[in-house]
């Protein structure tokens, strides 16, 4: 009698994990035949039959269980592209970079960023632009946050290559090291849901909202935030909004500008007499690990004033 086996499966863990791992294996059957009492002309057995075709097939099996097969690892890096493609515009690449300054050495170093990164911006073979450069005024004191854009990442690729060899930049980077305590950047790509606008020219601080999102909710939140950006946008425009694909991950950004701290506050609260707001805000704070909001004062270089 032919004995049959399935093989235990794992159920999903969230609606858009799609893993191999995940995926549940059809049923296999293993079928017990008689023993071939013929004589020695009997029919040869097939190829692969035999013991390095067994091992060949259990080798399989396990690649198969993982992995995957074949076909369900093409569909996962589909999957993976796709969910980036329905969240970014596609338009630029942006690197995050935050330097954690000497306080002794503050001074110097806006002096030195302010020879540096405006002839790096205006470099016409580097494919590189300079969002803004800031400082903080309330958040992590004695600290830059600068934002560079990038056509895509093949530019991002050229530009480090063209630095590299640039003497100066190479210059400019050792006389920059002595200065810092600590550095680190990001890679993100911009939300599809908000284009963002350059500020008018009378604002004069920044405000940078970070969210560190329990991970897989990345979704869950760009469905809420679109709809509560609208009753934010009757009162002040986003300059930007991001979300971390390097680096630091499950991370989202978003930027605004107001002419003062008093201003700021007035916005905040008319956003909450907009129908839409606090339903917003209730469902995004359970999708959420951690956040904190940053102040910041434009460098006397930055394009962003």
């Amino acid at each position: 009698m032919a004995a049959r086996f399935k093989r235990a499966t794992c159920l999903p863990l969230a609606k858009q994990c799609r893993t191999a791992f995940c995926r549940p294996t059809p049923a296999r059957s293993i079928t017990t035949e008689p023993a071939n009492t013929g004589n020695a002309s009997s029919e040869a057995p097939k190829a692969g039959s035999g013991i390095g075709g067994k091992a060949s097939k259990a080798k399989a099996i396990v690649s198969s269980f993982l992995h995957g097969s074949e076909q369900s690892q093409h569909e996962v890096e589909d999957d993976n592209q796709t969910y980036s493609r329905l969240q970014a515009r596609g338009q630029h690449v942006h690197e995050l970079q935050t330097h954690n300054v000497k306080p002794e050495a503050m001074e110097d170093y806006q002096q030195l960023l302010d020879e540096n990164y405006p002839r790096v911006a205006g470099m016409e073979e580097n494919k590189i632009r300079l969002f803004g450069s800031w400082t903080t005024e309330f958040g992590d004191l004695d600290q830059a946050v600068h934002l560079w854009e990038y056509d895509d990442y093949p530019s991002y690729i050229k530009s480090q290559e063209l630095l590299r060899k640039d003497v100066r930049y190479q210059a400019f980077l050792r006389r920059l090291a002595p200065m810092l305590r600590s550095r680190k950047n990001s890679m993100l790509l911009e939300f599809a849901f908000c284009q963002g606008s350059p500020p008018p020219l009378d604002q004069s601080i920044y405000e940078l909202r970070s969210y560190m999102l329990k991970p897989g909710r990345l979704l869950e939140w760009e469905t809420e935030w679109r709809r509560g950006l609208e009753a934010r946008r009757q009162f002040v425009q986003p300059v930007g909004a991001w979300f971390s694909e390097l680096g630091e991950l499950h991370w989202v950004h978003h930027m605004w500008a107001y002419p003062d701290l008093q201003v700021r506050k007035e916005m905040r609260e008319k956003a909450w007499e907009v129908d839409g707001w606090a339903q917003t805000v209730y469902k995004t704070v359970e999708m959420t690990e951690t956040m904190k909001s940053t102040i910041l004062k434009p460098l006397p270089f930055s394009p962003l004033k």
